[in-house]
């Protein structure tokens, strides 16, 4: 009897191996990897044969490699509804997950034509500018850019800012209710800005949203953008039928 996998290549056959230790989860998600020189000791092959199975695995989605780290199982897709208002740590909390917070920069910056547009305030006006990478479960998800009005912003800066959430402390310390906002989501590449802070290689895909999130008298108070993993989430919504006028 032909034994296809006996005559397959040698790094078919750790790819082979590692699949199905991963399904069996004898490598968990999240798990990582054994080194590669564990690997090629093993298996008894070159770290070239080694290597090639790894790349494989990241190929097919099953492993992800975290730069200064290693190679990790990656974790099943989190699914988040885009069917209200909501901020990250709500969303988490929801799904049974813990989301953490880490706070890159924080400073007044002059306005851009982009935030100026969305934010109602003169170009060259200064805002106020808060980077953040979202964690889920200590694995990077996203990295958000947040704009806000500079007498907010001095305001919200002066929080814990990776432990209390912005939308919180809008709505419940500063008196400023979110009433609704404008999402655009659109798929891109990461930089090399998005890529260091989510521990990805340049060019991976990711999601880009632009939400700008109005308080009372349609008054904008809020616009970011947030680069989302792209192998890590995906959105779900719901749609209704729009009406059709009888014939």
């Amino acid at each position: 009897m032909h034994d296809e996998h006996q005559n397959s290549p040698l790094y078919a056959k750790i790819e082979k191996t590692l699949a199905a230790e991963i399904a069996a989860h004898v490598l968990p998600c999240g798990s990582r990897l054994p080194a590669e020189d564990s690997l090629i000791a093993r298996f008894q092959v070159s770290r070239t044969t080694v290597r090639k199975a790894i790349e494989n695995l990241v190929a097919r989605g099953l492993v992800e490699i975290r730069r200064g780290k290693g190679t990790f199982v990656t974790e099943p897709k989190i699914t988040q509804e885009l069917n209200q208002l909501s901020g990250f740590v709500e969303d988490m909390v929801a799904l049974g997950r813990h989301p953490t917070a880490r706070l890159l920069d924080k400073r007044p910056v002059p306005a851009t034509k982009e935030v100026a547009q969305h934010l109602d305030v003169m170009l060259g006006a200064q805002v106020y500018c808060i980077k953040r990478v979202r964690l889920v479960d200590g694995v990077a998800m996203s990295f958000d850019e947040t704009y806000l009005p500079v007498d907010i912003g001095e305001k919200i800066a002066s929080n814990d800012l990776e432990a209390e959430p912005i939308f919180e402390l809008l709505e419940d310390k500063y008196d400023l209710p979110l009433v609704e906002a404008q999402y655009q989501l659109e798929a891109v590449t990461a930089d090399e800005q998005v890529a260091l802070a989510l521990e990805i290689e340049v060019g991976s895909p990711i999601f880009l949203i632009e939400r700008t999130s109005y308080t009372e008298g349609h008054r904008p108070v809020d616009y970011e953008k947030l680069y989302y993993r792209g192998d890590l989430i995906r959105f779900s919504t719901r749609l209704s039928r729009r009406s059709r006028l009888q014939k």
